[in-house]
C-alpha cells in the first residue's frame, strides 16, 4: 500500500491505482472535470499509476494547464473527424493557424467545398466520439522512428521538428487508430470533451471552445476582424519567407540565412511603420495618434520608430506618456487585494489630462506634467509645449483606444493604433504558439534586465497582467484605425538564451515551477540565435538590450 496525502488528507492506496481512479472518488467535490493530476508537483495524465507515497493536487479544466490539455485533446478529435468526414485523399491542408475570438481558426483546403453544412457533419461525428468516450491512447517512440514516421505521413511540418530535437523520445497521441503529436498533456479520454463548436469563418473555421472563466459553456463566437486581418497578413509574412512553423526556421537558422531573415523582418516592419506614417500624413485633421496594446508589445520602440517616420515627411512629432497623468500614489486606488492598481483607468487623472490635450488642440501653451515613480508624485519641470501645424502628439498608454480617456477631444482629431506581438509563427501545423508565450518570454527577460526581477516573480504576475489586459485593452482593439503586430518571426530564436537561464533558476517546489517546465521544453524547439545582427533599432532590442532609443 501507498499514502496518498489530498488536500492535506492522507489515505492508503494499492500500488497501481491509476489517478483516473482516485479522481473519479474525488470528483464530486469539484465543480468542474478533474483534467490531470499534479503528484508532488509534477503534472501527470489521468492514466497514470500510483508507484509511491505521494501528495496529490487535481487540476481542473478551470486551471490553465487543465484548460491547455482540454483545446490540445479538442485539436485531436476535430482533426479525427475532418479526415474521417471529408476522406484524407481529398484534403489537402488542416492547420490550426491562431486563435481569434474565444477560439482557434482552422485552415482548410482541399477538393472539397467548405460549407457549415459539412461542419455540422464533422460536428456530429466528433459528439459521437464524446459518448463514445474513446481512450486517448499516448505511445513513446524514438525521434529517429518519430521522423520517419512523419515523413511517411506527410507531416515534414513535423519532420523538420523533430530534426533539431536533442530529446530521444517523442510521445504521440491516437484515438482509434488516429495518431498525431501534441506538444503537451492530454485528456483521459474523448468523453471530456463535451463543450464545442464549429463556425464558418472567412477561408476557414473556427474550433470554438471554453475558456477557464466558464469552462463549462461554450461562448459565442464574436469574431475580430480587423484583428483577423492583421494575424492573416503575418501568417502570409510567414509564408513569403517559409518560415510558417518552427522547422521551417531550423532549417533557415541550421544554413546560415539567420542574419538575412532577421534583416528581411526588419525591413517588412520598418515598410509597415511607414505606411501608416504616411496614413497619418495624409489625414491633417489628426493632431493625436493614440497608442495601445497589451504588455511587452513594443509600444515604446514602436513609438520612436513613428516618431523618425514621421518627422522625415516633414511633421514635428511630440512623444508623451499617459502615465505621466498618474493620479498622486497616495490618491491611487487600491485592488481587492489592498495593492496600487495601476492598471485601471481611475489611476489617471483623465480630468486633467482632457484639459491639456484640449488647450494644446486650440494653440495654447501647456506645461506638460511627469510622473516621478520614485516619490509617486506629479511633477512640473518648465517643460511647456504648444502645437504648430506641423506638430503632433504620439500618445502612449494602455487607454489610449478607450474614448473615456480622451473624452473632450474630436474624434476626427485622433489616429487610433492598436499594437501587440502576434506570434506568426507555429510549432507545426496542428500546434500553434500562443501569443501570450511570446509575451510573457518578453517581458520575462526585459524584467530581468531592467528591475533585476525574476522569472518567478515575472511568472507570478502574469495572471494579473492578463487580467487588466482583458478588462482593458482587448475590448477597445477593434475600435483602432489600424493594427500594428510587433513580432518577429525569429525572436524567440534570440530570446531563448537570455529565458533560459532565468527559467532554469525557479525551484522545483514552487508553484511558478509548472509554467517554467512547460517554457523550458517549448522553447528547446528552437536552434538559437546571436543577438549581435539585430539592428539597434528593432523592438526585440526593447527587451534585450542594446536599443538606440530609451526604453
Amino acid at each position: 500500500m501507498e499514502y496518498v496525502t489530498i488536500g492535506g488528507r492522507c489515505k492508503e492506496y494499492q500500488a497501481g491505482t491509476t489517478y483516473l481512479q482516485i479522481a473519479q472518488e474525488y470528483q464530486p467535490q469539484y465543480e468542474n472535470d478533474i483534467m490531470l493530476v499534479s503528484v508532488d508537483g509534477k503534472l501527470r495524465e489521468l492514466h497514470k499509476t500510483v508507484e509511491r507515497s505521494c501528495s496529490l493536487e487535481f487540476v481542473t479544466a478551470a486551471e490553465k494547464p487543465g484548460m491547455q490539455a482540454y483545446q490540445r485533446s479538442a485539436k485531436l478529435i476535430l482533426l479525427k473527424a475532418f479526415y474521417e468526414t471529408v476522406g484524407k485523399e481529398r484534403i489537402e491542408k488542416l492547420s490550426v493557424d491562431f486563435s481569434v475570438g474565444k477560439g482557434l481558426f482552422v485552415n482548410a483546403k482541399g477538393d472539397f467545398t467548405l460549407t457549415q453544412e459539412l461542419l455540422d457533419r464533422v460536428k456530429r461525428r466528433m459528439q459521437d466520439y464524446v459518448e463514445q468516450e474513446i481512450p486517448i491512447m499516448k505511445r513513446s517512440v524514438n525521434t529517429d522512428e518519430a521522423v520517419g514516421l512523419f515523413e511517411r505521413r506527410g507531416m515534414h511540418d513535423k519532420a523538420s521538428l523533430f530534426k533539431y530535437r536533442m530529446a530521444s523520445r517523442v510521445n504521440l497521441y491516437s484515438i482509434g487508430g488516429f495518431e498525431d503529436y501534441f506538444y503537451g498533456y492530454m485528456a483521459q479520454n474523448t468523453g471530456y470533451i463535451r463543450y464545442f463548436d464549429l463556425v464558418l469563418y472567412e477561408h476557414g473555421f473556427v474550433l470554438v471552445l471554453p475558456t477557464m472563466a466558464e469552462p463549462k459553456k461554450v461562448p459565442p463566437f464574436e469574431p475580430s476582424e480587423k484583428l483577423f486581418q492583421v494575424l492573416r497578413e503575418s501568417s502570409r509574412w510567414g509564408d513569403k519567407l517559409g518560415v510558417g512553423n518552427v522547422g521551417a526556421l531550423n532549417n533557415e537558422i541550421a544554413k546560415g540565412n539567420a542574419n538575412d531573415l532577421i534583416l528581411i523582418q526588419e525591413a517588412l516592419q520598418e515598410k509597415k511603420i511607414g505606411q501608416i506614417a504616411e496614413m497619418i500624413a495624409e489625414q491633417s485633421s489628426k493632431k493625436f495618434v493614440m497608442i495601445a496594446g497589451p504588455s511587452s508589445s513594443g509600444k515604446t520602440t514602436f513609438s520612436h520608430r513613428l516618431c523618425i517616420q514621421l518627422r522625415a515627411m516633414g511633421m514635428k512629432p511630440h512623444a508623451i506618456g499617459v502615465d505621466d497623468y498618474f493620479v498622486n500614489r497616495v490618491d491611487s486606488p487600491k485592488d481587492a487585494q489592498g495593492n496600487y492598481n495601476y492598471e485601471i483607468l481611475e489611476c489617471l487623472d483623465i480630468r486633467q489630462f482632457n484639459e491639456d490635450m484640449t488647450n494644446l488642440l486650440a494653440g495654447k501653451t501647456v506645461e506638460m506634467p511627469h510622473y516621478n515613480f520614485i516619490t509617486g508624485m506629479r511633477e512640473y519641470k518648465g517643460d511647456k509645449l504648444t502645437l504648430g501645424a506641423e506638430d503632433i502628439l504620439v500618445i502612449e498608454g494602455i487607454h489610449c483606444l478607450n474614448d473615456r480617456l480622451s473624452y473632450s477631444l474630436p474624434r476626427d482629431s485622433k489616429f487610433k493604433i492598436y499594437i501587440s506581438a502576434l506570434t506568426q509563427l507555429n510549432i507545426d501545423e496542428h500546434n500553434r504558439i500562443p501569443t501570450t508565450d511570446g509575451r510573457l518570454i518578453r517581458r520575462m527577460v526585459r524584467d530581468a534586465r531592467t528591475r533585476g526581477a525574476s522569472a518567478k516573480d515575472t511568472i507570478r504576475r502574469w495572471p494579473s497582467v492578463r487580467r487588466g489586459e482583458e478588462e482593458n485593452i482587448f475590448p477597445y482593439q477593434e475600435d483602432a484605425d489600424i493594427m500594428f503586430n510587433s513580432a518577429l518571426v525569429y525572436e524567440l530564436a534570440v530570446l531563448k538564451q537570455y529565458a533560459q537561464p532565468l527559467l532554469f533558476q525557479i525551484p522545483k517546489d514552487c508553484e511558478e515551477y509548472l509554467e517554467a517546465k512547460r517554457l523550458l521544453k517549448f522553447l528547446d524547439y528552437f536552434l538559437g540565435i546571436s543577438s549581435e545582427d539585430i539592428p539597434h533599432n528593432s523592438i526585440v532590442r526593447e527587451f534585450i538590450g542594446g536599443s538606440s532609443f530609451k526604453v
